[in-house]
Formats: C-alpha cells, sequence, structure tokens
C-alpha cells in the first residue's frame, strides 16, 4: 500500500538527475552517488535539471514504489545541502512545502497551476 508519512526519513539526492531513469538506475544512484541502502525504509528524491520535475523511490513491504510529480508551472525550491549525509535531508514537513511551493517568506510563494474547475 502507498504509505508516506512523517515517521520516514526523507533524503533528496545532490545534483540533477535524468528522469528518463527507472527504477534500477534510480537505485544504483541511492546506494553509489549517496551512499545509503535503499531497503532502509528512507525515501530518496529526485529533482531533473528544470526542478519541475521529482521523484520519490520508497522500497516497502513487498516491493518498490515509485513516485512522480511534474509541475505545469514554476520550480521546486531546493534545500539547503548537508555534506555529513551527502544529501540534502528532509523532514515529511520540509517535503510538502517543496512539494506545495511554500516558502517561509508568503512573498516568496512558487507559482503552481490552479486546478481546473468547471464554472457553476
Amino acid at each position: 500500500m502507498f504509505s508516506l508519512n512523517d515517521t520516514m526519513r526523507y533524503f533528496l539526492c545532490p545534483g540533477k538527475t535524468d528522469l528518463r531513469k527507472g527504477m534500477n538506475s534510480l537505485c544504483g544512484l541511492v546506494r553509489e552517488k549517496m551512499g545509503y541502502a535503499l531497503r532502509s525504509g528512507d525515501v530518496f528524491i529526485f529533482i531533473n535539471r528544470n526542478r519541475n520535475t521529482m521523484k520519490l523511490l520508497h522500497a516497502e513491504e513487498g516491493g518498490l514504489v515509485l513516485y512522480i510529480k511534474r509541475l505545469e508551472q514554476g520550480r521546486f525550491r531546493l534545500p539547503s545541502y548537508d555534506d555529513k549525509s551527502n544529501s540534502y535531508p528532509m523532514r515529511w514537513s520540509d517535503l510538502v512545502l517543496m512539494v506545495e511551493g511554500i516558502s517561509e517568506n508568503p512573498a516568496l510563494r512558487q507559482n503552481r497551476l490552479k486546478s481546473l474547475r468547471k464554472s457553476d
């Protein structure tokens, strides 16, 4: 079952990732570039060069899950890099804020495509 929540650890892969890569190639990045074990239960986040597409890779009981988010408008704002973890360690709330384009400074909120609703 799909189960991302605030009890998990989240790590954003440093640098730009070619998001044509599938699960196996992303697993290799987790192991080789980030130095983590995929089966740890952590969630690994990958962002493309344009910062408008994100993939989340997560190993759960029974297999791997890959989530994809592509922005129609705006870009993902990246958190600060941590040299010790060779990543951008994040909390669930950081991921939600990044996906929604919310900044601590309301004037810096990122543009996101508004939901399409039919007029009454």
